[in-house]
C-alpha cells in the first residue's frame, strides 16, 4: 500500500526507498539540500568535532545510496525530478569537498606561517 508524503498538501505517494522518511521524491531532494547547507556552514571553518565529521560523513554515505535506489528503481520520473536528484547528487558531493578543504585547512602542522 502506498505512504502518503508526510508534507501537508503534498498529493505525492513514497518511494518503497523512502517509506521510512514518508516523504515524496521531491520532498526529500529539498530536505537534503537543507541540511547540506545547514553541515556546510557547521564546517566552513573547520571547527566541527572529529565526531561530528563522522556524523556527516554517514549522512552523506547513506543519503547519497537512498536516492541512487530512488533514481534506480524504475519508478517513472519527470525530467524535473531528474535533474532535482542529479542535482542534489551534486550537493552531496560538494558537502563532502568542503568537509575534506575544511579538514585541510585545520590539520596539524599545516600553517600558512613560513618557517
Amino acid at each position: 500500500m502506498p505512504i502518503p508524503c508526510q508534507i501537508a498538501g503534498c498529493k505525492s505517494t513514497a518511494p518503497a526507498a523512502l517509506e521510512g522518511q514518508k516523504l515524496c521524491v521531491l520532498h526529500y531532494t529539498l530536505s537534503l539540500e537543507t541540511s547540506c547547507s545547514e553541515m556546510r556552514r557547521e564546517t566552513a571553518l573547520g571547527n566541527a568535532p572529529h565526531e561530528r565529521q563522522r556524523e556527516i560523513m554517514r549522512f552523506i554515505t547513506e543519503s547519497g545510496e537512498k536516492l541512487a535506489r530512488v533514481a534506480t528503481s524504475g519508478m517513472p520520473l519527470t525530467d524535473d525530478l531528474k535533474a532535482r536528484i542529479l542535482s542534489t547528487f551534486l550537493t552531496l558531493m560538494n558537502l563532502r569537498e568542503n568537509l575534506d578543504r575544511a579538514n585541510m585547512r585545520s590539520s596539524p602542522g599545516r600553517s600558512g606561517a613560513f618557517r
